[in-house]
């Protein structure tokens, strides 16, 4: 048999999802019926959504549901092309302009997904070899495999430990003068703290190193009327690429990155998973600059969010879970052990009269011996909401023993 065709077997007989799905914890896939509520119907059981990126929770926006669809009528569904031939509509270049006015950048790139803005992104900027790159050791997957496209050389890859700015200057120090790049996320993805930005730039200007954010989780969220984590830090104007996603705050899916004209330039015309992918649809467009609309003009959301979120984690904390050092609307609740985090998982879940539903993190999102159950919040949640969501989780967590 064909060598690849072997490896794949194996893994369908004896890798980790059938190991997980005989010890009944595979945890992935589960379907949900209807719109991404607080409340949802998940594999035919009523759970609390405690798994969900929706943090404004616009997905069922009456006004935004509206806007798409009168879009739909107006433009169709797809562009059936990439932007670089024939799939650039008026409406991708309304929101880029949008973007870049919001973001207080010159201009900004709209990506398919965040994924290809990481990938894209990132890759394009390290063509030469002689580049250096040094990352945070929390960074997206996404950011890992942008850095692994680029042509940059392995021993030029350079990680520094998690928020840690004095490891960060001992790794500047390494690299050449003007021949580095530092990557950060605004609001980490699983854990929920953010860089310490500030300090970061003023590093890079220091050493004429550029600076390239990932705010996937910060936009819409920090900063004012959700301009992001770079606008709360107040370093905008010193960070040289602001990526962000549309898969959370604005509730579709997609990737951005803003920026001056001349990488907007650079990125249209270099960065593969832009020249070579289809554009985003008409209904993208539409819900991205719809949420704008809202947001821009009233941070109630925002505010309202950062409410339900401090009341989780002033809860979470006083019933004695480890948190770690969460700021944002993602709040880890930390296990640091794989079987008994599905456990906590897997009752949480299964909870009566309602279940809560979590997403459990284990290697290699996270290193081992630091295994989590991720919470996240909407701006749609109510105090009664998050009254119940405490009461189950501290039930659950007495009862196998993690408080």
């Amino acid at each position: 048999m064909n060598e690849i065709k072997q490896r794949i077997l194996r893994y369908w007989m004896e890798g980790d999802p059938i190991k997980a799905k005989t010890q009944n914890y595979y945890t992935y896939f589960f379907k949900i019926a209807g719109e991404l509520e607080p409340r949802i119907r998940m594999e035919n059981t009523d759970v609390l959504m405690l798994g969900s990126n929706n943090y404004l929770g616009m997905t069922s926006h009456p006004l935004v549901k509206q806007k798409v669809k009168e879009t739909i009528d107006e433009f169709g569904v797809g562009t059936t092309g990439s932007r670089l031939l024939n799939g650039t509509m008026e409406l991708h270049v309304k929101l880029e302009e949008r973007l870049a006015r919001f973001l207080g950048t010159e201009e900004c790139v709209v990506f398919t997904t965040g994924m290809q803005a990481n990938l894209g992104g990132i890759s394009s900027l390290l063509t030469e070899g002689d580049e250096w790159v040094i990352s945070d050791e929390a960074n997206h997957a996404s950011i890992i495999d942008g850095m692994r496209l680029g042509k940059v050389k392995p021993k030029h890859r350079l990680i520094y430990k998690h928020g840690n700015m004095e490891d960060l200057e001992k790794k500047l120090k390494k690299a050449p003068r003007g021949k580095c790049l530092i990557i950060t996320e605004g609001v980490f993805s699983m854990e929920g703290d953010m860089g310490p930005l500030d300090q970061l730039t003023d590093l890079a200007e220091d050493h004429d190193a550029m600076v390239y954010v990932d705010d996937a989780h910060g936009m819409g969220v920090m900063g004012s009327h959700g301009r992001g984590t770079c606008n709360q830090f107040g370093c905008q104007d010193k960070v040289d690429i602001l990526m962000g996603t549309f898969s959370k705050s604005f509730a579709s899916v997609g990737g951005f990155i803003g920026c001056n004209k001349e990488m907007s330039n650079w990125l249209k015309h270099n960065a593969r998973s832009f020249i070579f992918s289809a554009s985003p649809p008409p209904s993208v467009c539409a819900t991205v600059l719809s949420i704008l609309d809202i947001i821009e003009s009233d941070d109630s959301y925002q505010k309202k969010l950062h409410s339900v979120s401090y009341k989780m984690r002033k809860g979470l904390l006083e019933a004695g879970f480890n948190i770690d050092e969460s700021q944002s609307a993602i709040i880890p609740i930390l296990i640091g052990d794989r079987l008994k985090m599905f456990e906590f998982f897997n009752k949480l879940f299964r909870a009566k009269p309602i279940g809560v539903f979590t997403n459990p993190i284990r290697a290699p999102a996270v290193p081992h011996g630091r295994e989590l159950l991720r919470t996240s919040y909407m701006a749609t949640m109510d105090d009664e909401f998050i009254d119940l969501a405490l009461e189950i989780i501290i039930n659950v967590g007495r009862e196998i023993g993690i408080i």
